[in-house]
């Protein structure tokens, strides 16, 4: 829900009752992930999407209804064999969905995970539709088994989001946690042209982007309107005492030994997604000689993609950022970056979470 956070704020400003389908497991080739919402107020008004316009008609619907009933639902979508025109997804996956009215108790435990920035989780009860928003320290919202709130804190700690059926003092509990976790980060290296158009790029795939560079006539905000952060520091420093985590990308445009060297000693020995670094064949050899004769080992320098980016022949800034997005999102998926024609099997795997 937090992809629309601005909307759902204005309908809670407005004491608006709502529905809001939530996607709560997949299978197969669905579209979007558990965790996807679609909210319809009294209005009609819709917000949101569930499957990328499969089945969005028939959740509205269902929003209708339970606007009008106030009871929650669960429901399946499917692929129909014999009939492609019936409610279901073209793509052949399954979802199922979870509708409830949003009335003005609800509504407290949603404000308050829109409301932070830090790692929370929603949990619900899928029966009866009661709501805790759940922080490092502390619950907002209906009253829920310790037991239960243990668990939804445990795949909070991990980011997890699912259905669970939790065994407690009131029996079993079939609950709903949806985590919400910061964004990750992508560190963009080089206050060069190429940098800006992945500074862009970064925030369109949703990256909490910082462009550090040593020099502060190149660093500025006018020339990267678009980074959350601007650090004018000795890139090596920097990384050696930033946070960094097992979701960030590293993204090295300096071409210059002087800076490189220095920082990829460092970034090769941290726990991150991806460690890129811009240049040519020549460049990109006698960088790996640099790092070698300061000592960083064969198994570290296997984890630097040296020259950045994927073959897409790409000339402009615009076209290379594509290319590294690409290449990021490959690694971080399991992809083979492969053009679809070209290999079998599902296009969407269940491999590992993004954030």
């Amino acid at each position: 829900m937090r992809d629309f956070a601005a909307e759902l704020r204005k309908w809670h400003a407005a004491d608006k009752d709502y529905a809001v389908a939530t996607v709560i497991d997949v299978t197969g080739s669905a579209p979007r992930p558990p965790g996807a919402a679609l909210a319809v107020d009294a209005d009609g008004i819709v917000i949101g999407s569930i499957s990328g316009g499969c089945v969005e008609g028939a959740v509205y619907e269902l929003c209708r209804e339970v606007l009008r009933t106030g009871q929650p639902a669960r429901e399946t979508f499917g692929y129909s064999d014999d009939d492609a025109f019936a409610v279901g997804l073209t793509c052949g996956g399954k979802l199922e969905v979870f509708v409830q009215r949003i009335t003005a108790v609800e509504r407290v435990s949603i404000e308050a995970i829109l409301r932070t920035d830090e790692a929370v989780a929603l949990l619900r009860d899928l029966k009866t539709g009661a709501a805790m928003a759940i922080g490092s320290w502390w619950t907002v919202g209906a009253a829920f088994d310790e037991v239960v709130v243990a668990e939804a804190r445990a795949m909070l700690d991990t980011g997890a989001t699912g259905v669970r059926e939790i065994g407690c003092g009131a029996g079993e509990v079939t609950v709903f946690v949806e985590s919400y976790v910061p964004p990750p980060r992508m560190i963009v290296f080089g206050a060069i042209d190429f940098a800006a158009a992945v500074t862009r790029i970064g925030r369109f795939l949703g990256y909490h982007v910082t462009v550090c560079d040593a020099r502060p006539v190149f660093a500025t905000r006018a020339r990267f309107p678009d980074a959350d952060e601007i650090v004018v520091q000795w890139p090596d420093r920097y990384l050696a005492r930033t946070q960094v985590d097992s979701r960030t990308v590293l993204c090295v445009l300096t071409h210059d030994a002087k800076f490189d060297i220095p920082l990829l000693e460092v970034a090769l020995r941290l726990p991150v997604a991806y460690v890129g670094a811009m240049g040519s064949r020549r460049t990109h050899e006698d960088r790996m000689a640099g790092l070698r004769a300061v000592g960083v080992t064969e198994s570290e320098l296997a984890q630097l993609h040296s020259p950045i980016g994927l073959d897409l022949g790409a000339r402009t800034a615009e076209e290379t950022a594509v290319s590294i997005a690409a290449e990021i999102v490959a690694v971080r998926r399991g992809g083979s970056a492969q053009p679809l024609t070209a290999i079998g099997g599902p296009i969407h795997r269940d491999l590992l979470p993004v954030w």
